[in-house]
């Protein structure tokens, strides 16, 4: 039996890990820098919250994409232009946040001289990206 659960322990860890390697892999964008630093189930069967640390070169921009879930941002540093599908564009400066609904088209960029970081919080369904390229 210990077999057992160590062989399906190690496949959900190959697993979380490939998820992890994709959706890192497809949000790296030149100048900008994807750091995953937690994920934990909610207390709602079926979903996860994950958490993220986006760093902007100056002058960059990640181009327009969407969450299966929620997300939530914090902006860390600097100041960052965020392009919500339906709303005009908006700049954050640190300190300040931007709720994103489901599925909701946005973009985000630097705009300025500086590096700009911001913290997102993902509230998504377990087992899809946490991250969609719109075309």
């Amino acid at each position: 039996m210990k077999t057992l659960n160590f062989a399906s322990t190690a496949v959900s860890a190959l697993s979380f890990l490939a998820l992890i390697i994709t959706s890192t892999a497809s949000a790296q964008q030149s100048g900008i820098k994807r750091t995953d630093l937690q994920r934990y189930d909610l207390s709602v069967p079926g979903y996860e919250t994950v958490q993220a640390r986006i760093d902007f070169e100056a002058h960059t921009a990640f181009g327009k994409h969407s969450h299966p879930g929620e997300e939530v941002i914090y902006v860390l540093d600097g100041e960052l232009e965020y392009e919500v599908e339906g709303q005009s564009p908006v700049i954050l400066k640190a300190g300040e946040v931007l709720f994103i609904p489901a599925g909701v088209v946005h973009s985000a960029r630097n705009n300025s001289h500086a590096k700009a970081s911001e913290l997102a919080t993902y509230i998504v369904e377990k087992g899809k990206p946490v991250l969609v390229m719109k075309k």
